[in-house]
């Protein structure tokens, strides 16, 4: 039986601010955005957290909104960045619901009500490998609001004061950051939640990094050209291939 769906009073809506200049009318635009969207969770929500935030960089600060909602136990999140705070949570508020609602679906496909679709797999010698190129250049808290602006669960990039190869991901927990050489020097992120994995990449061909992709089954494999050098990233397409990102320096 469906638990009947309980939304969250402005008030239950916990806000956390980083940074200055967020006003109050803002916090309380992020407390009944926030709130208003608990009503399209498929379960009851047992608690959502706001933190706003100003992120320094070269031509100004850039103003974040991010949402965790605890959703029977399952966290919901959503990220969003622009030149103001209330422009951020409004893009917030667009994302979140998105969420929730492929949340709400996965749920109910979970249970039957709408099974996907069955298609054939197709033998693996069919299987392509799609090659994109990188040049993007970011510190890890640019480069966690650059992954939600694309919709990306993960981002290949190099980071700027490291000039290390570098992957960022969501968690449950928050964001995930690897780099082909983990730096103790590097600058600690000023708003978003990262933690920075202590292992390296793996040098690895296209061929192994495939082999692993499909023995483990994650999201994505980072790892090391060996011929190179460079940062490279394998992830399945939706259309079933494979997507090869790789940085500007291994073309």
């Amino acid at each position: 039986m469906r638990h009947r769906p309980i939304a969250l009073d402005a008030d239950d809506v916990q806000v956390r601010i980083r940074g200055g200049g967020v006003r109050s009318a803002d916090v309380r635009r992020a407390r009944h955005t926030v709130a208003d969207l608990t009503k399209l969770a498929h379960e009851p929500v047992l608690g959502a957290t706001v933190k706003l935030a100003a992120t320094p960089r070269p031509a100004g600060e850039r103003r974040t909104a991010e949402a965790v909602l605890d959703v029977q136990g399952r966290l919901i999140r959503a990220r969003a960045g622009a030149d103001s705070t209330r422009a951020a949570i409004h893009l917030l508020g667009d994302r979140l619901r998105a969420r929730l609602l492929e949340s709400t679906r996965d749920w109910e496909n979970r249970r039957g009500r709408h099974p996907r679709p069955q298609h054939p797999a197709r033998p693996a010698v069919e299987h392509r490998i799609v090659r994109t190129l990188t040049a993007a250049r970011a510190v890890p808290d640019e480069a966690a609001v650059d992954m939600e602006d694309l919709d990306y669960d993960f981002l290949l990039f190099t980071e700027t004061a490291t000039g290390q190869d570098s992957v960022i991901y969501r968690t449950d927990d928050g964001y995930r950051l690897a780099q082909l050489e983990p730096r103790p020097d590097l600058p600690a992120p000023t708003c978003a939640d990262i933690s920075v994995s202590p292992l390296p990449a793996a040098r690895l061909t296209v061929a192994q990094a495939v082999d692993r992709l499909e023995l483990t089954g994650f999201a994505f494999v980072f790892f090391a050209d060996p011929g190179t050098g460079a940062g490279c990233l394998l992830y399945r397409r939706d259309d079933g291939d494979y997507g090869l990102v790789t940085t500007a320096r291994d073309a």
